[in-house]
């Protein structure tokens, strides 16, 4: 039995230097939060009306406490970016992780081939930053040990970056119940303070219960939720970037292009391995 070598036409070689993050609307996101929020206001509709539940001061409670209590937690600059980490829970990042093995592949070839330095000028052509610069690195003859420390460094400081946004969001859902609860004890002490009045019970009475309603609501509708989105689009970039270090190392130490590939597939989903090399 014969083995063959699937060899990349011009075309196939240009399109895989062209490889970047793309971002798309993350479905299931969307879907998630505006099914789960239809479902409730469904289940508040049939119970009378819809207005029962809106009470501003409730709402300047839960909204304002819980923004509050995060700024003191965090840093201003940590605060103005929320919206910037937000996106990622409702945009995916589609990682080619088979197209990047299959360039990596044909760049362990041709280097094997005709050394390392025939691999000039890909770098620049390679448009996910991070695989650019490794590349780069691996070019310009950066020591093994040293061009891992650097990107290993570089990987620890985006995975801190990861962490801190979704701990923000898991911290406004751990404040969002809290300040429901302290609407709540707002609103027993004005319904207590005023017993002698029986018209006022009633408001006062809405505004305990409304509060931690809307607390539990913003809690497990959004924060937890997009803090867990966020945390697992961050598990898949630095596997992603986790491969590109160990391929550019690989290649760097003269690896045969078929070993490089066992390597990378170890990464991936079985179902995601697309092999460059087939049996006849």
């Amino acid at each position: 039995m014969q083995i063959a070598v699937l060899v990349l036409t011009r075309g196939a070689w240009a399109s895989c230097l062209n490889l970047e993050v793309i971002d798309t609307l993350d479905l299931a996101t969307v879907i998630g939060i505006v099914g789960a929020f239809a479902l409730v206001v469904a289940a508040m509709s049939t119970g009378g009306g819809l207005t029962w539940f809106l009470d501003g001061p409730s709402a300047m409670i839960v909204f304002g406490g819980t923004f509050g209590a995060v700024l003191v937690n965090y840093r201003m600059s940590d605060m103005l970016s929320v919206l910037k980490v937000a996106k990622h829970a409702f945009f995916k990042r589609e990682f080619k992780t088979d197209e990047i093995v299959r360039l990596m592949v044909d760049m362990s070839r041709q280097a094997r081939k005709e050394g390392i330095l025939s691999l000039q000028n890909m770098g620049g052509r390679v448009k996910d930053p991070f695989l650019g610069k490794a590349v780069n690195m691996m070019l310009d003859g950066y020591e093994p040990a040293l061009m891992a420390n650097i990107l290993e460094t570089e990987l620890d400081s985006l995975a801190e970056r990861h962490r801190l946004g979704a701990e923000i969001f898991t911290s406004m859902g751990n404040f969002a119940p809290a300040m429901g609860m302290m609407g709540t004890l707002i609103g027993l002490i004005q319904m207590l303070m005023k017993m002698e009045e029986p018209s006022s019970i009633g408001p006062s009475m809405s505004v305990a219960l409304i509060t931690t309603f809307y607390g539990v609501i913003l809690a497990n509708l959004v924060f937890h939720p997009i803090s867990g989105k966020l945390r697992t689009r961050s598990a898949e970039e630095l596997l992603v970037k986790r491969l590109i270090i160990k391929a550019v190392m690989s290649i760097q130490a003269g690896d045969n292009p078929r070993i490089l590939e066992q390597k990378l597939h170890s990464f991936i989903a079985p179902t995601e391995r697309r092999s460059r090399f087939y049996r006849d």
